[in-house]
């Protein structure tokens, strides 16, 4: 009797409130957004457009193969990454405005190709299973207090004290399915 209860207990089991899975998309996404710093720096030296409407089609079309290969409902996984995009944008055109008005960043410009999309490719990698993770969070009534509360302990645990907080708001966007965190919208 033990063997066939144990048998159709799900994978990843979680303990009623445990907001584990949560915390880690919120450290993948934190981790995915301090990399927007890198890639403005190196489009600002080499003059290129924050927007990079191919390298995003090429992001979205191998987050969907991803998401479907791990199980992951791929209309949630694209608009979570669709949302990692909106928000590195929005950290690159902050440090746009303020190198326009200020001080433009020092320095050779970080290695795209060999030092920082990889990192961008390992985490994409890294947050398909961490979707997955969450995925059976998303619809349950107080998944915005609860995503609200893992962002919370996250910081508390990593002393956060960036000002992309409002990036991290929209990375988090589509992890719910009501959306936002703490019951906003």
């Amino acid at each position: 009797a033990l063997c066939a209860a144990l048998s159709v207990m799900p994978r990843h089991a979680q303990a009623e409130g445990d907001d584990t899975p949560l915390i880690n998309l919120v450290a993948l996404a934190s981790k995915r957004l301090a990399l927007a710093v890198p890639v403005a720096q190196w489009k600002w030296a080499n003059g290129r457009a924050i927007t990079d409407p191919p390298r995003e089609a090429a992001l979205l079309a191998d987050v969907d193969k991803r998401a479907r290969a791990a199980g992951v409902d791929p209309a949630f996984a694209h608009a979570f990454f669709q949302d990692q995009i909106e928000a590195s944008k929005q950290i690159q055109t902050a440090l746009f405005d303020r190198w326009k008005t200020t001080k433009p960043p020092e320095g050779p410009a970080p290695d795209l190709a060999a030092t920082t999309r990889p990192a961008l490719d390992q985490l994409t990698q890294a947050l398909i299973p961490a979707l997955a993770r969450a995925q059976p969070l998303r619809d349950s009534a107080d998944c915005p207090t609860r995503l609200k509360r893992s962002v919370e302990n996250w910081k508390a645990m990593t002393h956060y004290e960036s000002g992309e907080t409002a990036a991290l708001t929209t990375a988090l966007a589509h992890v719910c399915s009501s959306g936002g965190m703490g019951g906003t919208g």
